[in-house]
């Protein structure tokens, strides 16, 4: 009785449905017929409502009026949505921006794979040619890197560019003019509309050589992004960037797990690195053998920097991160250093000494808090200390923290890191539209 009347049931919705969709069909699809005369057919009734049905040999429909207008309306508002959406396309068309950036030092690959996220190939560090490319804002960007990329021997797919160069000591430079005399023959030869630099500064901020080369003063760079706190960083064509990570030592791309956030760590801070004679480096490796603080730290000193790491001494690197809930950050020839950001990537707070080193590096017109001015107007949740004498104090501190503390100070510095990348990659971006795409005059 019971699936009849299931039956039934469904019987009935399927009939209904079936003359939703013919009355549908009849109101809004059928075909009109045209208007014309017609055999006049007798109507019963009173004559009057004949008449007035037969008049003018034409069929009279009470809803005719009604359904011209709503066919009227109908096609208004397609119209409007067309027009809306043609629109729409063609602001994008003129707005859109294709810009090409050539990777010609190591901190590209921080540009391009830990700021936007982007991929490269073939995956293969060691390969000739890479490249990889990513819709970001208004801008479709490509990415170019490798030995191959050299001038004239690519193809120049966009009018804007952004190059990524070395200028951290003579022969360096010396290769970073070559590209900038390429790129401004192919402005000359209006092949290119605008330049971008990504400069890999020196570590003492001497970075006068490049001042010719902007647009400010005669030349045809629109835009510098530049290291360290240089002085001539005005937030109007000339930006500050991040140092970042050792990407020439292939530093990885690092995705927070579970366990890094929440696993105790085995040591209080670590430091592997070079102890400079003199420096406030040999400072900070007496303080860490008094009371017997350098067994509770994973330490690893050097009396000679190494460019290059073996995989076992990476390794070690990249576990003592890990494993240490303290990075201890000493100044080397500048305050800023790859550790500060390899450290963050593994959730380990930077102890950063926190001192101005020789050279022209110091307060802009814009930043007045150097060194570091970047990273503190961003609030970076550091530790900054001006003498190595505060340490013992901190790692006391450090032994009473419970580990839930921990985790929230952890998840607290990827947090910050994470959005400290995203707002350089918004900064990047919003820069070059601004400077790249003609003002809107709508």
């Amino acid at each position: 009785m019971r699936g009849a009347r299931r039956r039934l049931c469904s019987a009935l919705i399927l009939a209904y449905g079936l003359f939703s969709l013919y009355a549908a069909y009849t109101v809004f699809l059928r075909p009109r017929r045209q208007a014309g005369p017609r055999p006049h057919r007798d109507r019963r009734g009173p004559r009057g409502l004949t008449d007035h049905v037969a008049f003018g040999n034409e069929e009279w429909n009470p809803w005719d009026a009604d359904e011209k207008n709503e066919l009227a309306a109908s096609q208004q508002k397609y119209e409007a949505n067309l027009k809306m959406i043609k629109h729409a396309r063609s602001h994008l068309e003129q707005t859109s921006l294709r810009v090409q950036i050539w990777g010609k030092a190591a901190i590209g690959l921080y540009l391009w794979q830990h700021i936007f996220g982007g991929h490269l190939e073939p995956a293969d560090v060691t390969a000739q040619w890479r490249e990889g490319s990513q819709k970001a804002g208004k801008t479709y960007f490509s990415f170019l890197t490798g030995p191959s990329v050299v001038p004239g021997y690519f193809s120049v797919e966009a009018e804007h560019v952004v190059l990524v160069l070395n200028g951290r000591e003579p022969a360096k430079i010396a290769y970073a003019t070559q590209w900038l005399h390429y790129v401004q023959t192919l402005i000359e030869t209006r092949k290119i509309q605008h330049v971008a630099v990504v400069l890999l500064g020196n570590e003492q901020c001497n970075n006068a050589w490049i001042q010719p080369y902007l647009k400010r003063n005669g030349g045809f760079v629109n835009l510098l992004f530049v290291t360290y706190d240089c002085a001539f960083v005005n937030e109007e064509d000339i930006f500050q960037w991040p140092l970042g990570v050792a990407t020439y030592r292939s530093f990885p791309v690092v995705e927070p797990s579970w366990s890094m956030l929440h696993d105790p760590r085995s040591y209080l801070c670590n430091f592997l690195g070079t102890v400079y004679k003199n420096s406030s480096r040999e400072t900070l490796m007496e303080i860490l053998k008094q009371d017997g603080l350098d067994k509770l730290c994973w330490i690893a000193a050097r009396e000679q920097w190494q460019p290059q790491e073996t995989k076992e001494s990476f390794k070690n690197y990249q576990d003592a991160l890990l494993q240490s809930d303290l990075t201890l950050c000493p100044v080397g020839i500048n305050t800023e250093c790859y550790r500060i950001y390899e450290a963050c990537s593994y959730g380990s707070l930077p102890v950063i000494e926190d001192v101005m080193t020789p050279g022209d590096c110091g307060n802009s017109s814009m930043y007045h808090s150097a060194p570091l001015q970047l990273l503190k107007t961003m609030g970076a949740p550091f530790i900054f200390i001006k003498n190595w004498k505060e340490l013992p104090a901190i790692l006391e501190k450090e032994k009473k923290m419970s580990l839930q503390e921990k985790i929230q100070r952890r998840k607290k510095l990827l947090e910050w890191y994470r959005n400290f990348k995203a707002w350089m990659k918004q900064k990047f971006i919003n820069t070059l539209e601004n400077s790249f795409l003609p003002s809107d005059k709508g």
